[in-house]
């Protein structure tokens, strides 16, 4: 592949969004590394432009008219095994990133992400076309490996009970004794955990994964 400073690195861009893949292309034109050779819209123009310029790295949007980024790199993955491909999406969660690795790409980039991470993504692919790279991968797989969600301290699984129980954070901090500035901060913390902006949510989020009992499940 191309792990030569010298040697111009071929990029095939993806991405139903014209005005995108003109920006994409700026800001690979202003490396002399890459030379852009070719852009498609659609998963069925990506294979066929793939097929014809042989490109080192293809930047690939996840979501295409006619389909899958996905499904469009897993086909990519198989006829081109040595080619680079990074997943630019605007989309990026847990189940996309995880999308991206299983389906063969080389790195996986948000598409609010500055210009140059691109572009750095790129160089990554051209070098490393088999190992996946994303900003958030560390953190994505700590929270694909917790067993059961967010992990409460016994001080927060407190403050969730009382606050399903309907407790003002006034109420809160008298049965905790402590300050309601204190309260506060461990209802702060909890929503931070669970993903939420309020009440209503942080207890819908602690339903659905089993940290509360559902109002009207029995109590031993």
């Amino acid at each position: 592949m191309t792990t030569d400073e010298n040697t111009v690195t071929t990029v095939l861009l993806v991405d139903d969004h014209e005005l995108i893949r003109q920006g994409l292309r700026h800001a690979f034109e202003r490396d002399p590394q890459f030379r852009v050779v070719g852009e498609a819209g659609s998963v069925a123009e990506a294979l066929s432009q793939a097929d014809e310029t042989r490109p080192d790295v293809v930047i690939m949007d996840l979501r295409l008219p006619d389909g899958s980024g996905l499904d469009a790199t897993r086909k990519l993955r198989s006829a081109m095994p040595a080619v680079g491909i990074v997943v630019l999406t605007m989309y990026a969660g847990d189940e996309q990133l995880f999308g991206a690795l299983e389906a063969g790409a080389s790195a996986f980039v948000p598409k609010n992400a500055p210009s140059d991470e691109v572009v750095a993504a790129a160089r990554h692919a051209a070098s490393a076309p088999t190992a996946f790279t994303a900003s958030d991968l560390a953190e994505a797989m700590k929270r694909r490996l917790a067993p059961t969600g967010p992990q409460l301290s016994p001080r927060e699984g407190q403050v969730l009970q009382l606050l399903a129980d309907g407790m003002s954070v006034a109420g809160i901090a008298k049965h905790l004794y402590v300050s309601e500035s204190t309260a506060k901060t461990h209802i702060s913390k909890l929503y931070e955990k669970l993903g939420a902006g309020n009440r209503a949510q942080a207890l819908m989020t602690a339903l659905r994964l089993g940290l509360l009992e559902a109002p009207n499940a029995p109590r031993f």
